[in-house]
């Protein structure tokens, strides 16, 4: 195991834009791992029963000009956040694949060795079409050593 992963606390909520009342938000803090090294901050956690998703892991990878956002068991897809670009992917469910869109509007991020914020606004699209406009704070907090 590496020295420099971290033991993090994660809070992410996430929000349409506009949102229209409290409930269109969805708030998780759970507990992942951290590393800052070389320029790229990764961090992930186990989904819970909770999102829906139990025991499925995910993994944010930030590099300089984008975000990469990974999914593995249950559902797959990477969601790529780079600013003022668009990327799509097939995202795989248990039921099918879906071809969605990321439009990526701006990213905004203060990572340091401990952790940290991240702000992505984004639009999402399936089918190339414009579904919902979003909004992702993030932040990591290392626990004390």
């Amino acid at each position: 195991m590496v020295q420099d992963i971290k033991k993090v606390m994660i809070s992410i909520k996430g929000t349409p834009v506009p949102a229209e009342n409290e409930d269109d938000t969805f708030e998780l803090m759970t507990d992942g791992e951290y590393l800052c090294k070389d320029g790229i901050s990764t961090f992930s956690y186990v989904e819970s029963e909770l999102t829906g998703v139990n025991g499925m892991l995910t993994t944010f990878n930030v590099e300089s000009d984008r975000v990469i956002l990974s999914r593995t068991g249950g559902t797959t897809g990477d969601m790529i956040f780079s600013e003022n670009q668009k990327h799509h992917f097939l995202y795989d469910t248990p039921y099918g694949s879906i071809l969605m869109g990321i439009d990526t509007h701006s990213i905004h991020k203060n990572l340091y060795d401990d952790g940290g914020s991240l702000e992505i606004r984004y639009d999402i699209e399936v089918d190339n079409v414009s579904v919902s406009r979003n909004l992702f704070q993030i932040d990591i907090k290392s626990f004390p050593q």
